[in-house]
């Protein structure tokens, strides 16, 4: 089962979500991803396996501090445990990013519109095609 944490606060947002994935290590997963926004862009970090392996990421490749932020702790339901599969996923312009439960029962098809609109897509998950279309929005 997959979890799902968001923070908009005064807090470094990425100590609240990374501590509320953490609580939800029980449920079982098989990837985790963050994202911050910090001066109007987004950064993003995810990676297969346990939270320990994201967690060592930021340490070689720290995130800004931020006040806002989400994580995601994945099952793979559409594409393997992989770390480009993991959540969160982006839009092309990487302005919004999409964390996601449950599975999206048409995304062959919204996926095959929005690539014949020039959508270029990075993994093999369903979550994705609702980032490009609400950015197609």
């Amino acid at each position: 089962m997959c979890g799902i944490v968001g923070y908009v606060g005064n807090k470094q947002a990425l100590t609240v979500v990374v501590d509320g994935l953490r609580r939800l290590e029980y449920r079982g997963y098989d990837s985790a991803g963050v994202a911050v926004v910090q001066d109007h862009k987004l950064e993003v970090r995810k990676k297969a396996g346990k939270l320990v392996n994201l967690e060592t990421l930021l340490g070689t490749d720290p995130l800004p501090n931020s006040t806002t932020g989400i994580g995601h702790t994945r099952w793979a339901t559409h594409g393997g445990p992989t770390d480009t599969n993991a959540h969160p996923h982006v839009d092309n312009d990487e302005k919004l990013a999409v964390i996601h439960n449950g599975i999206i029962e048409n995304y062959t098809e919204l996926r095959t519109q929005l690539e014949a609109k020039g959508h270029k897509f990075s993994s093999e998950t369903d979550t994705e095609s609702v980032a490009h279309l609400l950015s197609d929005l």
